[in-house]
Parts: C-alpha cells; structure tokens; sequence
C-alpha cells in the first residue's frame, strides 16, 4: 500500500453563511484533504500542530479514518489555530472575520519515521518555509509531491514560495491565483507561465464552474456537479485536493490519463463537502454515494456526435 503524507493546518473553524453558522467546530486544509483522501484507503499520515486546547476525540476522529496523527504536534500551553469567516449570499465571496495563528506561528514540522520514506506528499496551504522544510526532510524523492497555496503567500513570501514550487509535480490553484502567480488573465497562457516555474502538472480550481488541468499543451476539464443545495464551501478545495491525491495515491499512476481521472475524482468528493457544515458530510460519508454521485458525473460529460 502506498503511503501518503499531508502537509497542513488541522484546526477549529467558526462558520457563518446564509444557511445558519457554527461554533468552533474541526476545520483545516490538513483534515479535509485527509478525509477525502481516506476514502481511497491509502495509508495516510498528517504532520501539523495544535493546542492542549485541541479535543482528543477529533485526533480519534481521524485515527478512526486510518489517518496517523503521530505527526500532529500538541503543544499543551497553546492555542490552535482558528479561523472565523462570513460568507455572502452567492458563497463565492467572504470575509475573514478572525484569524488567529497561534501555535502554527512557531510551527516547526517533524516528519514521523514512518513517513519518512513516503511514495506521495500533499503540501497543504501553509507557510512556504513550511512546506520547503518537510522536502528537505524526506531523503528520497517521492513519485509525486503536489502543492496547493494561496495568493495571501503570493502577496507576502512571494520568493520562499517560488523556491517551493521549483520543487514540486503539480500545483493546485483557483483561477485568481493562477492569474496573479502569471501575470496572464488567459487561464492557458497561465499554467504555460507555471509550467516554467517547475510544475509538470497546473491545476485550477474554478468552484462551481469545475476545475482546469494542464500539462504539456494537453488540458482536461472536469465540470463541477450542479448542487440544489450549498451549505457551506469551506474546505471545498482542499477536499478536492485530497481526492485528487488520493486517487492517485491508491492507483500509484501519475500518467496524465490517470490525472483525469484523479480531478474527477476530486471534483465528486468536494460535492459532498459542501452539503453540510465543515467536515461533517466527509466523516459520514459512504462507499455506495461516492459511486452513485461518480456515475453522475459520467452521465453529465459523456455524449455521442457524429462527426462529418
């Protein structure tokens, strides 16, 4: 069985949207690209930190999921991290309303033994000094080591981040930051422009419109499942980012074939995050609607023509 290492926040969101809103509740790039990737039964480890405040029963949560949490650090006289925002009516805009780093503004990561010699590694958003100090931790070169990150590094570590993505396969983006990254509005002449920063393979995210993939003049587009109902986007992306590695992680081909179906795989699992708030639709959800939904997507992109 490959292994799988995620890089990333395991933290506590408070959430508000037109639907209602949450306390603090089990959130964090980490834990939702673990959950999705759990899915695909790899086995998987995370490396992050959090509070003495941290409740035990989430570390359980995510052990019950066949996810290792040696690599999470409790540093028991500290805060976790903690994060409150307010979405809009349209849910594709919102505002921070709190944000506080807490122990993660000293976070040095140790990757555990056990994951030292990882076949995938799943760079969360996080600091890029961050990230860069968990690759130079692992000896060996993993099959694959895939990015995701956001335009807050590229306003503010612009250099550290660029040094980051010299070193990885794919990098995972929403459309915003593809065009900051590049400087180009054309989402093509974008992921040209990363191709020659590093990164075989350029991802980008575009919500409810679905998501992008290039590599080497090729592109794929996988639509995003029309929804009656979105509760709550958060960790909608991530989601999509652990499903895309944790198919690629359980089927051990990085081919760009195997990227298509890796996206679509992401696609179908961020689905489902977005039915409930936070990661609650992702803890309870089952073999039979992952396959039902993936059937779904299928019947919206396959059609016949005749071509003359």
């Amino acid at each position: 069985m490959n292994k799988l290492l995620v890089v990333g926040t395991v933290a506590f969101d408070a959430i508000e949207t037109p639907f209602g809103k949450t306390d603090k509740i089990l959130g964090g790039a980490a834990t939702y690209i673990s959950l999705s990737a759990s899915q695909f039964g790899v086995n998987s480890g995370i490396v992050s930190v959090v509070g003495g405040d941290f409740p035990k029963s989430y570390l359980e949560k995510l052990n019950a999921k066949n996810i290792n949490t040696d690599g999470i650090e409790i540093i028991e006289d500290g805060k976790t991290f903690f994060w409150k925002g307010l979405y809009h009516n349209d849910l594709n805009t919102r505002d921070t309303l709190i944000t506080d780093l807490n122990v993660l503004a000293d976070f040095n990561p140790v990757v555990p033994q056990q994951f030292i010699d990882t076949d995938f590694l799943m760079l969360g958003n996080l600091h890029p000094a961050v990230q860069m100090s968990v690759i130079n931790q692992i000896p060996v070169r993993p099959k694959l080591v895939v990015l995701d990150t956001m335009n807050f590094w590229m306003d503010n570590t612009l250099d550290e981040l660029m040094e980051v993505i010299a070193k990885i396969d794919v990098i995972t983006i929403n459309d915003e930051e593809a065009r900051q990254l590049s400087g180009e509005y054309s989402l093509v002449r974008a992921a040209q422009k990363i191709h020659k920063m590093g990164p075989k393979f350029v991802v980008i995210k575009k919500g409810e419109h679905g998501a992008l993939l290039f590599n080497n003049g090729d592109v794929f587009f996988a639509p995003a499942l029309p929804l009656e109902e979105v509760f709550d986007p958060t960790g909608a992306g991530d989601t999509f980012a652990g499903g895309f590695i944790g198919h690629i992680a359980k089927t051990g081909d990085i081919s760009f074939d195997n990227m298509k179906r890796a996206v679509i795989s992401g696609s179908n699992l961020a689905s489902f995050c977005v039915e409930k708030f936070g990661t609650e639709r992702m803890e309870n959800l089952s073999k039979e609607e992952i396959q039902e939904r993936l059937l779904q997507f299928k019947l919206l992109t396959q059609f016949d023509i005749e071509l003359s």
